[in-house]
């Protein structure tokens, strides 16, 4: 077990990192508990799969379980106003608490709802996924989307706790935990080539599990995410970093419909890939790294660009989904490119024909492609 403290003044917590933390969760809850009433928010899978874990750890609580459907839809007006439904008609009140038990998708929408639930209850991270244990848990964002993008609705939120225990990641399917090493390689991309070069050697490892390679991936990425977020909290700079690929992904997500074909990990994969041919198109970053990029998610059977040439059919409807994007500034699109592999940067004011001009370049490709 190890313990990385993200150190935020009175909103500072730990995120706790180890094997077999589920079934002495209440341990580790108990000292951040003000009452014995405990709200889990999670969904059916999970819920089917390490929900009476979870309660028989917090047996000297009163817990109440909200058990939502799975997948990116949740994360909807409709999805925030059933937890919130669940908390009132339970009678909570601002010293219970409520956890996340889940992916992104769960630890997002309670974060949100947790935020709002009389001007804000406190909440605990327990993710669930690869993904959410290296990144959404982490540094307080929580959101629902809308129809005019992701995460467009949400507040900055900070949990009282993570606790990441990396042996349930054992019941994730391949492709759940492929989307979420996409979220574990980009900590590399943007400003650690020395964690990059690890990952080239010892990716197949963190895939298969292996106790020291995955515990060792989890931690850097906190690290790396505590470090950034406690500098930046509200993301008004070097915070903007983490999104790298992430102005792509998103636009491919809208494009996918927020449907199961598409996972947010996947699409941060191919939009990484995105973010540096488009910096090598600019000659921003030199073609050797972007090959660099290509190959190590080859190698790991990460998605790549063209995984997602059905949804490249329309450049302008792309650049409209990007145009919504959060970290725009002035009407102006703001990107994170790279120079090279472990540097990465925001660039402010992006030329948005130059844009338009890669993605109809990756739309009459993929139409080349599906012609051939």
């Amino acid at each position: 077990m190890m313990t990385v403290s993200l150190e935020l003044g009175p909103r500072s917590y730990d995120i706790v990192i180890g094997q077999d933390l589920l079934e002495n969760a209440g341990k580790y809850l108990s000292p951040h508990l003000k009452a014995k009433r405990v709200a889990i928010v999670t969904d059916e899978t999970v819920y089917a799969l390490h929900g009476e874990t979870l309660e028989a750890a917090l047996s000297d609580y009163e817990t109440h379980i909200v058990v939502r459907p799975e997948g990116e839809s949740q994360k909807s007006f409709d999805g925030l106003q059933a937890v919130l439904d669940a908390l009132f008609k339970a009678g909570f009140d601002r010293n219970d608490t409520v956890v996340a038990f889940g992916g992104g998708v769960i630890g997002d929408l309670t974060g949100f709802a947790a935020s709002i639930y009389k001007r804000g209850c406190q909440f605990i991270q327990i993710p669930t996924t690869l993904l959410s244990q290296v990144d959404s848990s982490v540094g307080g964002k929580t959101a629902i989307n809308n129809a005019y993008g992701k995460n467009l609705i949400g507040a900055f939120y900070q949990p009282k706790l993570v606790l990441a225990d990396t042996s349930v990641l054992k019941t994730l399917p391949e492709r759940e935990l492929k989307a979420g090493y996409a979220e574990v390689v980009k900590y590399g991309l943007l400003g650690d080539r020395k964690f990059f070069h690890w990952l080239d050697e010892n990716g197949h490892d963190v895939l298969a599990l292996k106790p020291e390679s995955i515990a060792h991936a989890v931690a850097v990425s906190c690290k790396t995410k505590a470090r950034i977020v406690a500098a930046d909290e509200l993301e008004r700079g070097e915070r903007a970093l983490l999104n790298l690929g992430h102005t792509f992904a998103h636009a491919l997500e809208i494009e996918a419909g927020y449907s199961g074909d598409l996972l947010h990990g996947e699409a941060v994969s191919a939009g990484m890939e995105m973010a540096f041919e488009f910096s090598a198109a600019q000659g921003i970053c030199e073609l050797k790294d972007t090959k660099m990029v290509k190959a190590h998610f080859k190698k790991l059977g990460l998605i790549s660009i063209t995984d997602v040439a059905p949804l490249l059919n329309n450049a302008r409807a792309l650049l409209t989904h990007m145009d919504q994007d959060k970290k725009n500034e002035g009407g102006a699109l703001t990107l994170i490119l790279a120079r090279a592999v472990g540097d990465a940067f925001v660039q402010k004011a992006a030329p948005r024909e130059a844009v338009l001009n890669y993605l109809t370049q990756l739309s009459q490709n993929a139409s080349e492609t599906r012609n051939a």
